[in-house]
């Protein structure tokens, strides 16, 4: 995707606890660095119990109204999780893509099959189904498979790797070097897997 890009509509989802907002904190850091508008609206649900959280992120060289994401205007959703991803597809643009962790959190007693879910998403080119988990793992933390995810986003996004690298050091850097460290090879480990 050219860097000259004017507008991007992107929806953030996934559930309580996966990192949704600090996936946006630092896409809008780095939208900013590179001179973008940027809005963003945060919907949390029940986080801390499991519960679906949503952001609409919109980035833009110009004047954005809005906060909210039109139904069909979406250029991607981002999803911490493969059933979250399912739930906002009405707001994708048609040739818009989807990218989507592949572990499921199962919070409900009637999840689907996720192998019902996996041919829905693997039924429409360009949508990517990302292994955060063993990613994360192998960046040398669990926990950084929002890391991953903003590197598999990376690859349709019209922002430099390096403003992006730089948000995420900045966003971490008080937790300490191994921490940023950590963070950015989750984030290029997902930029690699989300080609």
């Amino acid at each position: 995707m050219s860097n000259e890009r004017n507008k991007y509509n992107i929806v953030l989802s996934g559930v309580g606890g996966q990192g949704v907002l600090s996936v946006a904190a630092v896409v809008s850091m780095a939208a900013m660095k590179e001179g973008y508008k940027i809005r963003q609206s945060e919907v949390h649900g029940m986080a801390q119990r499991g519960g679906a959280v949503l952001a609409n992120l919109r980035i833009s060289k110009e004047f954005i109204e809005s906060d909210l994401i039109p139904k069909g205007d979406a250029d991607v959703i981002l999803s911490m999780e493969p059933m979250e991803s399912l739930r906002y597809v009405d707001y994708l643009k048609s040739e818009g893509v989807i990218i989507t962790a592949e572990e499921p959190f199962i919070n409900i007693p009637n999840y689907p099959e996720i192998e019902d879910i996996y041919k829905v998403l693997n039924n429409k080119d360009g949508n990517k189904i990302i292994s955060t988990k063993e990613l994360a793992k192998e960046a040398g933390s669990a926990r950084a498979v929002n890391m991953v995810m903003v590197g598999a986003l990376s690859n349709v996004l019209p922002i430099s790797q390096e403003a992006l690298e730089a948000s995420i050091t900045e966003l971490f850097e008080r937790k300490g070097e191994k921490i940023v460290e950590t963070n950015l090879k989750a984030f290029k480990l997902g930029k690699e897997a989300g080609k």
